[in-house]
């Protein structure tokens, strides 16, 4: 059952990044990426959507610790060899551990600690091949969602975002995530994003329209919204 779009404030949004109920909460949130198997998602769609050839720069919105795109990067390494990653992101919590794994797989990576909103207005058109965001599209409110994609479209090729599914049954599943062990701050936060979430096509509606664009947009499983744009010219 879909229920009403709106935002609000997230908890792991006002904690710093080495608060240990920060900490503790992005470990959940890895946990449960794996258990959905949401990198391989991520991985499946960059690269079916990309096309044959191999991207040079691929840009994270809103990349938090970088750990999710690390584990992206892995999958795509031996497809995509020695891809330059931009982390954007409001706060630097990327580790030197973090920054190792993607040397291993001879990918190099650049933090960017920027508001996304200063980022797209100063970024140059294709600035790079891909955009992508994981758990990140959710937090731009309407009024500046149209703006967000706009800009988001001007900077590169190819924009992947794999969302919160909107329904008030996700919404009622994610109140258990207790009984597999995730802590108070991920099961709020996760029923937040889950309400600010997505469905149907309303990211396509908003995004630039025109014969340039093939579009993708549809759920995945019981707790995920995808949304893909692909340039087809130039």
């Amino acid at each position: 059952m879909p229920i009403t779009r709106r935002l609000e404030p997230e908890l792991l949004d006002e904690l710093p990044g080495d608060d240990p109920r920060a900490l503790r909460a992005r470990r959940d949130l890895e946990r449960i990426n794996t258990l959905f198997g949401e990198t391989r998602l991520m991985a499946r769609l960059l690269r079916e959507n990309y096309g044959s050839s191999t991207p040079h720069t691929l840009l994270e919105l809103g990349a938090g610790d970088g750990t999710f795109n690390l584990h992206v990067a892995q999958r795509l390494a031996k497809h995509w060899p020695k891809v330059h990653v931009l982390l954007l992101d409001q706060q630097n919590i990327v580790t030197d551990a973090t920054r190792q794994g993607y040397a291993a797989i001879g990918w190099t990576v650049e933090t960017v600690t920027a508001d996304v909103y200063d980022y797209l207005e100063r970024a140059q058109p294709r600035a790079v091949d891909i955009a992508c965001a994981n758990l990140f599209v959710h937090h731009i409110p309407p009024e500046r969602m149209a703006w967000f994609l706009e800009n988001t479209a001007r900077i590169c090729r190819l924009f992947v975002c794999c969302e919160p599914r909107r329904t008030k049954f996700a919404v009622e599943l994610t109140r258990l995530s207790w009984l597999i062990g995730c802590g108070e701050v991920f099961i709020y936060d996760a029923i937040i994003s889950l309400r600010a979430g997505f469905l149907g096509k309303e990211l396509w509606a908003l995004w630039p329209q025109g014969p340039e664009w093939r579009l993708l947009e549809r759920e995945s499983g019981l707790f995920t919204h995808c949304f893909a744009a692909r340039r087809t010219e130039g």
